[in-house]
């Protein structure tokens, strides 16, 4: 059984499908790709599996379960988490406090303990610091933790996206063009920084990115969307050589 299995589904904003009777599946600790040009619906995709838009038709299912129409926190809760195109970060707190704020969503405490401060309360605010401290390090960022997040270079931000998205603990983890904006130096620390997350977490990623040599670099598998139609599904090597792929990126003939 798939870890995430998308069936027939459909999004229709008036009479125009953004996406249309898409087909996808994600197994457990893989790394796939979804690429196209722009305006292929592969943003309206992410939100609906994170149930930030509701499917007009199909299905979605975690692990068999039927998550159609639930609330995007209840979505969350269930593992599923990303990142968005345009930097969605609380600028004006903390990287500490940014990633903090993810993690509580998972780290439930008792209504009794927060109101009184008990010790069990403190121990388990150091523990979660600690935690976020852990998974900085791995971004490299563990010296910036009391630094506000609008006032971290461009490259950080984007990093603490994915820093704050992995403070959920997630099953599958959306990527949404995290290299944008990026200069190379930085899309090269990112590819590299994409990969050691899969290993180490061992969970699925779905990336969507323009920047094609990340994306043949890092996945095993690529979807393809145009106008909000899978036209092509294969690995690297048979996406790079498909002609109708060559022919949505440039517009004619192979």
């Amino acid at each position: 059984m798939s870890l995430l299995e998308v069936t027939n589904l459909t999004k229709n904003f008036g009479g125009l499908a953004a996406v249309s009777d898409v087909n996808l599946s994600l197994s457990q600790n893989e790394l796939v790709g979804l690429i196209g040009p722009n305006g292929a619906g592969k943003t309206t995709l992410f939100n609906l599996l994170t149930g930030v838009y509701e499917a007009s038709e199909g299905e979605i299912a975690l692990e068999g379960k039927k998550i159609n129409g639930m609330k995007p926190y209840k979505i969350a809760d269930l593992g599923l988490s990303r990142t968005f195109q345009n930097i969605r970060l609380f600028k004006d707190l903390t990287v500490m406090d940014n990633v903090l704020i993810a993690m509580t969503s998972k780290e439930k405490e008792s209504l009794f303990s927060s109101l009184l401060r008990t010790p069990t309360f403190y121990k388990k605010e150091e523990e979660m610091k600690q935690k976020v401290v852990d998974l900085l390090k791995i971004f490299h960022m563990e010296d910036k933790v009391d630094l506000l997040a609008k006032n971290l270079p461009y490259g950080d931000q984007r990093c603490l996206e994915i820093v704050r998205a992995l403070a959920t603990n997630p099953k599958v983890l959306f990527l949404d063009e995290p290299a944008a904006g990026m200069n190379p130096q930085e899309t090269a620390r990112l590819t590299k920084l994409i990969r050691e997350i899969q290993e180490k977490f061992q969970i699925t990623i779905l990336l969507i990115e323009h920047d094609m040599s990340l994306v043949m670099e890092v996945t095993e598998r690529i979807y393809v969307l145009e106008y909000g139609k899978i036209i092509a599904h294969g690995t690297p090597e048979e996406i790079k050589s498909n002609e109708r792929v060559i022919e949505a990126y440039l517009g004619g003939e192979a």
